[in-house]
C-alpha cells in the first residue's frame, strides 16, 4: 500500500473509533514507528488529532471533524462491485432496490478512467449462485427480529407440516441460493435451520417463560474430538472432486493425488456416519471408498439395492 492511502485509510479508521499505533501498525502490516510518522504527518496537515492514555487510549479525532468524500481507487473500486454483482444474483434480498442503485451510484462518482480499467474484470469475474424463483418477504422484519434478540411464533411450511413454531432466532445467512435462519427451536428442544422463502407468519412471542438454554460450541474442531470418529479416505475422480469441494464440511480436504486421481482424507463423526456413507453412494463412479471396510461394505449394500429396483422382471 503506498503511503499517501495509508494515511487516508488512517484517517477514515479514526473516523469509526480510537486506534492505538499498535493496532494501526497490525492492520496496515507496517511498523509502530511508520505510523507514528503517519500521525506527525496529519498533524502536519492540519487534521485535529489528539491522544489519550490508559486503557481506553489512543489517537482520536476532534469531534465534529468529517472526512471530505471518498476516493476509491481501482482495487477498492473493484471489490465493492465485484461484491454488489454477486448481490444482484440471489433471487430475494432485504435491499432489492439498493443494490442496483448503489453500484449506480458508486459508478457516477468514479473517473473514467477506473471504471475502464475494472470494467473487464468484472465482465469476466463472478461467485456462482443456483438461479432460483421464490419471494421472502418476512425476511427483513426476521433480520430486525434476530437482531433484537426476540422469541418468535412463526407458521412454517415444510415437506410434512405447516404449523407453529416457536423459535429463538440466532442467525440469517444465505447459501446455495436460498435464505436461512439458524435458530434454537423450542417446539423441537434443540438448533434447527429453516428455509425463510418458506415462513409464511411471523409473531413476537409475549411469554416471559421461555429461555435460552446454553448452547454448545459451534466450533467443528472442537466438535470431532469430542465425538467418536473414523478416518475415511476416498478416491475421487475429477468430476467427483469438482462436486467434493462444494461440500460444506470436507469440500477444503480435496487434494490432487496424479493427474487424473484425487483423495479426501477426514475423520468422520459418529454422528454423521449416514450422511458420509449417502454422501459417497451418490457420487456413483466418481467416489470410491478405500477405507474403512465397513463404509465400502454399507454402500455396496445401497449399491445392490438400487440394481435390483432397475432389474428386469
Amino acid at each position: 500500500m503506498k503511503r499517501t492511502d495509508r494515511i487516508m485509510a488512517i484517517l477514515i479508521a479514526l473516523q469509526q473509533r480510537p486506534e492505538t499505533a499498535q493496532s494501526l501498525a497490525e492492520k496496515f502490516e507496517v511498523s509502530k514507528r511508520t505510523i507514528l510518522r503517519d500521525m506527525q504527518s496529519l498533524s502536519e496537515m492540519g487534521i485535529p488529532l489528539y491522544s489519550m492514555t490508559g486503557p481506553n487510549g489512543g489517537f482520536r479525532l476532534m469531534e465534529g471533524y468529517q472526512l471530505s468524500p471518498l476516493q476509491f481507487d481501482s482495487k477498492e473500486a473493484l471489490t465493492i462491485l465485484f461484491a454488489l454483482k454477486a448481490m444482484t444474483k440471489i433471487p430475494d434480498t432485504p435491499f432489492n432496490q439498493e443494490r442496483w442503485t448503489v453500484i449506480d451510484k458508486i459508478k457516477a462518482i468514479l473517473p473514467e478512467e477506473t471504471l475502464q480499467q475494472i470494467d473487464p474484470i468484472l465482465n469476466h469475474v463472478e461467485v456462482e449462485i443456483p438461479n432460483r424463483n421464490y419471494k421472502t418477504p418476512l425476511l427483513m422484519p426476521l433480520l430486525e427480529y434476530t437482531t433484537a434478540s426476540k422469541w418468535l411464533n412463526i407458521l412454517y411450511r415444510s415437506k410434512k407440516h405447516n404449523r407453529w413454531l416457536q423459535i429463538f432466532p440466532l442467525r440469517i445467512y444465505t447459501a446455495h441460493g436460498f435464505w436461512y435462519c439458524e435458530a434454537y427451536s423450542n417446539t423441537h428442544q434443540g438448533e434447527r435451520t429453516f428455509r425463510v422463502d418458506r415462513i409464511d407468519q411471523i409473531e413476537v412471542n409475549q411469554s416471559t417463560d421461555l429461555k435460552l438454554p446454553n448452547l454448545p460450541n459451534k466450533n467443528v474442531k472442537e466438535t470431532h474430538l469430542m465425538e467418536p470418529s473414523i478416518r475415511v479416505i476416498a478416491k475421487l475422480t475429477y468430476q467427483g472432486a469438482l462436486m467434493t469441494e462444494q461440500d460444506p464440511h470436507i469440500g477444503h480436504l480435496v487434494k490432487n493425488i496424479t493427474e487424473d486421481e484425487w483423495e479426501v482424507d477426514y475423520l468422520c463423526p459418529a454422528t454423521e456416519w449416514d450422511y458420509s456413507v449417502q454422501y459417497f453412494f451418490s457420487l456413483g463412479s466418481n467416489a470410491e471408498v478405500i477405507e474403512p471396510e465397513s463404509m465400502r461394505n454399507e454402500i455396496y449394500k445401497l449399491a445392490c439395492r438400487m440394481c435390483s429396483r432397475y432389474e428386469n422382471k
